[in-house]
């Protein structure tokens, strides 16, 4: 059986993108759910569940200084390019990026790098398949790394359970970690808004999807809003022969179904009908 994995991506934050893979999903028969938005992730509140596992994620080593065997001669915070050491040679893990050059200039081997836990993966069991979601802690900068371990974890239920669909609600932007998201995926969405920084931010995060070869389809949030910035999003997808997939509408029920927590496109299932929401739905399944 083919895997199609489908990512679901944009060039910021708040477009609309988790919204877009909540409705998504209870039209997938057959399918496990990936939340990659490891920075902020929301998509499992939509989502009755049942918490089948949670373990820490090891991103980077961190230092550790041994005080007993410490003779404070400072050698570790003039090596440390990031601040991670105090110059009364305490540690502040939090700035700590895991080099090693402080482990390696300690005369009395009184340092050590340990693994650093960055955050938490979980699997959840949801009505509609299983869930592979993660959180980073705050401030950490390994969410890349993070992201790839819920796509790894997913696949792996995917090759147990023989399921034919992946669905991924990507990272927002164009950083590392969205070149994890869709790293070997096999179809990319992006949700974008009218608004000439939604246009700019889709143009930025589409290029990216080119260099993995990735066939893309754009989803435009809220296109009512504006029709002349609908009309030149439509204009580059017409450039760059992007199928333009789907627009949605500002419709107060959307937000009605969130504040709710109830999955849109169930609690307003007229709307979705009339914008060809399921027609899209079907292609992407190829």
């Amino acid at each position: 059986m083919d895997l199609n994995e489908i990512v679901v991506i944009s060039g910021k934050g708040g477009t609309g993108k988790t919204t877009l893979v909540a409705s998504m999903i209870p039209f997938f028969e057959d399918v496990i759910i990936g939340d990659c938005d490891v920075d902020a992730p929301d998509l499992d509140i939509l989502f009755e569940k049942t918490l089948d596992e949670n373990r820490e994620f090891v991103g980077t080593k961190k230092a550790v200084i041994d005080q007993d065997k410490c003779i404070h001669c400072g050698k570790c915070y003039e090596s440390c390019r990031f601040g991670a050491i105090t110059e009364d040679i305490k540690m502040k893990t939090a700035r700590c990026e895991g080099c090693g050059v402080c482990e390696f200039v300690c005369p009395v081997n009184a340092i050590t790098m340990v693994d650093g836990v960055v955050g938490n993966l979980f699997v959840s069991t949801t009505k509609y398949g299983k869930m592979v979601h993660a959180r980073l802690i705050p401030g950490e900068e390994t969410s890349g790394k993070l992201v790839s371990e819920v796509r790894k974890v997913a696949k792996s239920f995917v090759e147990k359970e023989n399921i034919k669909n992946i669905l991924i609600d990507g990272s927002p932007g164009v950083a590392c970690n969205v070149i994890s998201s869709i790293t070997g995926a096999t179809q990319a969405v992006i949700v974008t808004e009218p608004t000439l920084s939604g246009l700019h931010d889709l143009e930025r995060v589409y290029q990216i999807t080119q260099k993995f070869r990735l066939p893309v389809t754009v989803v435009v949030n809220k296109y009512d809003l504006s029709e002349d910035m609908t009309k030149k999003i439509q204009d580059f997808c017409n450039e760059k022969k992007i199928e333009l997939g789907l627009k949605i509408p500002f419709d107060k029920k959307m937000v009605e179904a969130i504040v709710k927590k109830e999955i849109p496109s169930l609690y307003n299932k007229e709307l979705f009908e009339n914008i060809g929401f399921f027609e899209f739905i079907e292609k992407l399944k190829k």
